[in-house]
């Protein structure tokens, strides 16, 4: 009887996380268990989650595969710290001194707030691997302390180890440009992780490539996993694929977190601009999701979208806000929606993992985003994608006037050819290069031993 290999697995955001990368380190450790790995994954306090940041979503647990076992080491939260009630005697009396001694004493020269969780995981991750050895280390990322911690117990303990860059640590996806100069902690740390990582995972083929220039020695242990889809969490026959009815206005929906990194302004321009056309008179733009990470963003976010402060529909009544709604009633929200509107910041290195489940979902897609970003790569060959060659309201709503077109006329025919595209971006098959990878370089070390 074969041995399962043991998989230690660093996702911070697992559910209940709401945050935007809690889908894909989610998926990373469900496939991993489907696959047949005994994994053990190291993630945020809940105290935190609930707490501190207020960022959750408790109808996630549901979907964790109930075969990972969760842990999870200690933060200091310091730095989120806003009662002064809570603040110690040192904080309270000399906020300088206490300052200093977090950033040093906290921190270790490690640039990033969840430094302390970083070292807690390579103390709970020594003490399993004393009791039964692990095979290998995933970390996903942010927070890069996870990397941090994967790189020390390879240090410590010579298990190998992946990141997957979730997210790009030194490069700037959204402005284009190195994130930190070459001396920053940040750049050292990141070099030292990539010196030793049995691989690396990018989301999509430029970030790859950038990260593959700056760290040659590093470019053949380098490989794309895109963001996907998840089956068991999208009911495609909840959504339909009937055209919108020809007797009411049409539903154009959004559903993700709004940041203040989305063309925001750009989007409510737009759209009372092609609300003017017969195509679109009397739409509505449905905005679902939270507004912003934080609620001190929401104000910023509210006058971007012309919303008034204390109300959910804007005074001409296009936009509606509709608030949070839970991973359960996604299929929902796609039901409701004749055209999916895409909306995103950032450049060339950036996808979204949101656009792999709107494909899916069969909809017209209209773009709202600078042009060129990685997403379009994704988007090139979904048959009822429309964008505009810029953030100009005009061509915008020039775009959306050709999806609410689609809307109403596009058969089972385009329909169908939507949903093969989508398919091929299911996420559990998009995973499989790096379970492999994993699974090869766990059983080499094993050989070795």
């Amino acid at each position: 009887m074969s041995v399962a290999r043991r998989l230690l697995f660093l996702g911070f955001f697992l559910p209940p996380s709401r945050a935007s990368g809690v889908y894909r380190t989610r998926a990373l450790a469900n496939r991993f268990a489907a696959q047949g790995w005994e994994v053990t994954a190291l993630a945020a306090p809940l105290g935190f989650l609930r707490d501190t940041v207020g960022s959750v979503d408790d109808s996630l647990l549901a979907t964790l595969d109930p075969r990972v076992r969760v842990l999870r080491p200690a933060l200091d939260t310091y730095a989120w710290e806003k009662d002064l009630r809570a603040f110690g005697w040192l904080r309270r009396s000399r906020p300088r001194l206490s300052r200093r001694r977090y950033e040093w004493l906290g921190n270790l020269g490690f640039p990033e707030h969840y430094a302390s969780w970083g070292r807690a995981c390579v103390r709970v991750g020594l003490r399993l691997h004393r009791r039964r050895p692990f095979d290998a280390v995933l970390a996903t990322g942010n927070p890069y302390a996870a990397f941090a911690a994967a790189w020390g117990l390879h240090r410590l303990r010579g298990l190998p180890y992946a990141v997957d860059f979730r997210d790009s640590w030194t490069l700037d996806q959204f402005g284009d440009a190195a994130r930190y100069p070459a001396g920053h902690p940040a750049v050292r740390w990141e070099r030292r992780i990539m010196g030793r990582a049995a691989a690396a995972v990018f989301v999509n083929e430029p970030t790859r490539q950038w990260y593959a220039d700056r760290y040659p020695a590093a470019a053949d242990r380098t490989l794309v996993v895109p963001n996907g889809w998840d089956p068991d969490l999208l009911d495609l026959g909840a959504v339909g694929d009937d055209p919108a009815p020809a007797g009411r206005p049409l539903r154009l929906g959004f559903l993700g977190t709004l940041t203040d990194r989305m063309p925001l302004a750009a989007l409510a321009a737009a759209f009372r601009l092609a609300r003017r056309s017969p195509e679109l008179a009397g739409a509505t733009l449905d905005l679902y999701g939270h507004l912003g990470f934080q609620q001190t963003g929401q104000p910023v976010l509210r006058e971007a979208l012309g919303l008034p402060e204390g109300a959910d529909t804007s005074a001409d009544g296009a936009l509606r806000y509709l608030g949070p709604v839970a991973k359960t009633a996604v299929a929902d929200v796609y039901a409701a929606s004749d055209v999916l509107v895409f909306l995103a910041g950032g450049s060339r290195y950036v996808t979204s993992g949101k656009v792999f489940e709107y494909m899916a979902a069969g909809r017209p897609v209209v773009s709202v985003h600078a042009p060129g970003i990685a997403a379009e790569d994704v988007l090139a060959g979904y048959p009822l994608w429309f964008r505009a060659d810029s953030l100009a309201p005009e061509a915008l709503a020039a775009a959306m006037r050709a999806a609410a077109d689609a809307a109403r006329t596009a058969g089972p025919g385009p329909r169908a050819a939507a949903r093969e595209w989508a398919a091929r971006y299911q996420r559990d098959r998009l995973l499989t290069p790096l379970v492999d990878r994993l699974a090869a370089v766990g059983d080499a070390r094993a050989a070795a031993r």
